[in-house]
């Protein structure tokens, strides 16, 4: 939705600067040209009380202060011109590193640039969409937040509850219910949406910002917005709205079927020298809740980097 946005209003806003930027040059240009812009505009010199003031030196005190004036204002506009030229180079150069560090490279495939200036590459989206091609029947339903929709769609060739393409706010927001509500609650909506498996996105390990636990705030509203009899948005805060994950957490969130499958076995691993197990990069907290353990869901494939978790919902004849 947000590259739809940037395709459709990126012309206005650059026809609009395009605009603004002109005129701005076009009022300096003609003060420097000009002076204060007077002779440009055709407007008279200033008056001048000629009262016991001979002709000469009247005229002369017109153009000492005429100059003086004309030397403020030429000066003003010289550095407004140049204080824009120089805004206008940097623009261009930002608008250079945009597009070579995020719009030249997959969103498939992700990079990072190490300590030593080596650059490490995570493939873990193409590696879990693999797995499930080829380790999942074909009829197999596949949930996630909407954002990869498409991508199992495509390259995993699997079933998904929910899209890019959704528009049906009901549906959307019953996967957002799913994964805001405990496991125990929210087992009961992945049977009625004849769910197989489960996949989060997360990326406390790596320091993988765009994860679902970053996500989660929006599985609140959108919930609380169409069942609000089910999901209290209160409840998940921490203070004056605020989503924590860490030992302060509110149980609410610290509960969810999302942050039990984003955070399933994380306790027990150390990402940082000198932080204790179970500490997330992202978000900057040790987790909450370290020994999770699952009843309804299992495990069954963690990528290289942690960047996706895919689960199996368990059939009702496994359940103890």
């Amino acid at each position: 939705v947000m590259v739809r946005l940037l395709l459709l209003l990126a012309p206005i806003a650059s026809i609009l600067g395009a605009l603004s930027i002109t005129e701005t040059f076009h009022r300096n240009f003609v003060i420097v040209k000009y002076g204060d812009g007077r002779k440009a505009t055709g407007k008279g010199a200033r008056t001048v009380s000629t009262k016991m003031m001979s002709p000469t030196k009247m005229k002369r005190k017109q153009n000492d202060e005429s100059g003086n004036q004309n030397m403020y204002v030429r000066e003003t506009a010289i550095v407004v011109s140049l204080i824009t030229t120089v805004f206008l180079v940097f623009f261009t150069w930002h608008c250079t590193w945009v597009a070579s560090a995020a719009y030249s490279a997959p969103s498939l495939v992700l990079s990072a640039t190490q300590n030593d200036g080596s650059k490490v590459v995570f493939d873990d989206f193409r590696e879990a969409y693999g797995w499930l091609r080829e380790n999942t029947d074909k009829d197999a339903k596949v949930m996630s937040w909407w954002d990869y929709g498409y991508h199992l769609t495509s390259m995993a060739n699997r079933t998904t509850i929910v899209d890019n393409n959704a528009w049906n706010d009901t549906h959307i927001a019953t996967t957002a219910l799913a994964m805001v509500l405990p496991e125990k609650e929210a087992y009961p909506i992945l049977q009625s949406l004849d769910v197989d498996y489960v996949m989060v996105t997360f990326g406390g390990l790596t320091g993988y910002g765009s994860d679902d636990m970053n996500k989660f705030s929006w599985m609140v509203r959108i919930a609380n917005g169409t069942f609000p009899e089910r999901v209290n948005e209160k409840e998940y805060y921490v203070g004056r709205r605020r989503f924590h994950g860490g030992k302060q957490g509110a149980p609410a969130l610290l509960n969810s079927l999302a942050y039990s499958l984003c955070y399933y076995d994380f306790g027990k691993i150390t990402t940082d020298v000198g932080k204790s197990t179970g500490y997330d990069r992202v978000r900057g907290y040790e987790i909450g809740r370290k020994n999770i353990k699952l009843e309804h869901l299992e495990e069954v494939m963690t990528t290289e980097h942690w960047l996706v978790r895919i689960f199996r919902v368990k059939k009702p004849l496994n359940l103890k």
